[in-house]
């Protein structure tokens, strides 16, 4: 076999030649593999000698069989010959084929490029300092406290503060709009939920009413048909709740948890707080210094990979879009974008992914960091007691590649820790 090498930054081709007797091996691979499907007489299933099968075999499959044999062969070889690895299934060009004498064909692959790392020693990202603001224990005091709020049916005229339950039909020109319909709807007045002037709208009407509610949908509105337009929401409001929430005391604190306290539930709460914002800090300042890695090393991203990122990206997206009861198409009319143009955002954020990714490669290669089987099972062990009682999870745990998605994700959490101590 002669094989020659063109690389690129993240591609290469490899011209290659088999000669007669890398062929005559594959030749007799390809009639044991026939043969196993002939009945000769005399002979046992598949127990024919290869001259014997030969007269026996379509000779165009004989050669289809050979070759294909033989490519598949050849091909590990090559990458592990030329030192390079591939990242996409090899496409396989075949220029010449004279069966049992020669075969020529292009091989070609995106491949795993080579990354020049900068000095991750002496990067410039700082970790912000954390502070828990007293306005943010407040606010989740408030939250807690309205979730303790009692509510009391009245039979009086709505006011702010109020919880009221409304039917509600939004018409513009006369029509219905999507997702301007509800039944049975409850809404806290005051709270701004609805667009401005409809719940300060619904304030002096009482339980049995209907009303009609004339408005106009702000400019910078999310749906672009709606955005500017005016409309008249026909509404009938059934029921009128009085919420009382109760003050933020020490009796409070009893409810919502083992706090004989309002001191000892604020300092929890403040506890909690502070190691939130410390891991989303953290995180962040992790991001930094790799994006900066990143920006400082000689890495391409192989097109490969970029495809694969954006597929995750929009996959997600969706989801999300999903989970909020609209989709692609209405996000993109409404947020005035072509999908050309989400595509380049996307394809910018895949990049800037993949280009961390083998950065983060290269730098736990340069660091040797290994990651041991006892730790990739224990916390195989760990995620089984998370999910015990989820057995869809518990089967996708059994999937032997788990094993190995875990042991990367370690790795990379080892790395990651080892390039913010290098830092320090």
């Amino acid at each position: 076999m002669k094989n020659t090498l063109t690389k690129h930054a993240t591609s290469a081709e490899i011209a290659v030649t088999l000669n007669k007797s890398d062929l005559e091996s594959a030749r007799l691979k390809a009639l044991a593999r026939l043969a196993g499907n002939l009945k000769i007489a005399g002979f046992r299933k598949g127990k024919a000698p290869a001259n014997v099968v030969e007269k026996h075999v379509d000779a165009n499959e004989l050669a289809s069989q050979t070759l294909d044999i033989a490519v598949r062969t050849v091909l590990p070889k090559l990458f592990s010959s030329n030192k390079i690895q591939p990242i996409s299934v090899p496409q396989v060009d075949i220029t010449k084929y004279v069966p049992g004498e020669l075969a020529e064909f292009i091989v070609k692959s995106d491949i795993m490029p080579e990354i020049k790392l900068g000095n991750y020693r002496k990067l410039k990202a700082k970790k912000p300092e954390v502070k828990t603001k007293t306005a943010d224990v407040n606010e989740i005091l408030e939250r807690v406290a309205k979730g303790f709020a009692e509510k009391n049916v009245v039979k009086r005229k709505a006011k702010l503060t109020d919880e009221v339950v409304i039917d509600f039909i939004g018409k513009k020109d006369g029509i219905a709009f999507k997702g301007g319909t509800a039944k049975d709807f409850k809404l806290e007045l005051g709270s701004g939920q609805f667009i401005p002037g409809f719940e300060e709208s619904v304030v002096g009407h009482e339980s049995g009413d209907k009303f009609d509610v004339k408005l106009t949908f702000p400019k910078d509105y999310h749906n672009e048909e709606l955005a500017g337009a005016k409309a008249v929401f026909e509404v009938l409001l059934k029921q009128v709740n009085e919420v009382k929430i109760p003050k933020i005391d020490d009796e409070l604190a009893k409810k919502a948890g083992t706090f004989k306290t309002l001191a000892e539930f604020k300092a929890d709460i403040k506890k909690n707080l502070a190691a939130q914002n410390n891991q989303r800090v953290e995180e962040k300042y992790k991001d930094d210094l790799v994006l900066e890695l990143a920006a400082s090393s000689q890495v391409e991203a192989p097109e490969t990979l970029v495809a694969d990122q954006v597929r995750f990206i929009r996959e997600d997206f969706e989801r999300n879009l999903q989970s909020r009861g609209t989709t692609f198409e209405d996000f993109l009319k409404d947020s005035k974008k072509t999908e050309d143009s989400w595509k380049d955002e996307a394809n910018q954020i895949a990049i800037n992914r993949v280009k961390a990714m083998l950065v983060l490669q290269a730098l736990a290669d340069e660091l040797k960091i290994e990651v041991a089987d006892q730790e990739v099972k224990q916390k195989l062990t760990q995620l089984k007691d998370v999910y015990q009682k989820d057995p869809n999870a518990l089967k996708q745990l059994e999937d032997p590649r788990v094993e190995s998605d875990i042991k990367n994700r370690l790795r990379v959490e080892k790395t990651l820790d080892a390039l913010v101590k290098a830092n320090a």
